[in-house]
């Protein structure tokens, strides 16, 4: 899998959206306070889909599963 960091050059449109859309599925997905296993596998089947992933990528979903799990804003459901 190639982890690449688009910041050495400026994102594209398409990038853009991409990254949009992923936030508004994991913003979704951590509505309730929970997220569950289907749930996570979905995401990272998303930011996979392109066969890259990008550190924007990676930084959305621990800024907004990871470190609210570890917070105890969201409940991860096995």
């Amino acid at each position: 899998m190639l982890v690449s960091r688009s910041s050495a050059k400026q994102p594209t449109l398409e990038e853009t959206r991409q990254l949009e859309k992923l936030q508004v599925q994991i913003e979704r997905a951590v509505a309730d306070g929970k997220i569950s296993k289907q749930e996570m596998e979905d995401i990272k089947r998303a930011i996979c889909a392109d066969g890259k992933v990008t550190v924007e990528e990676l930084e959305l979903y621990r800024r907004l599963v990871t470190d609210r799990i570890v917070a105890g804003e969201v409940e991860y459901e096995f």
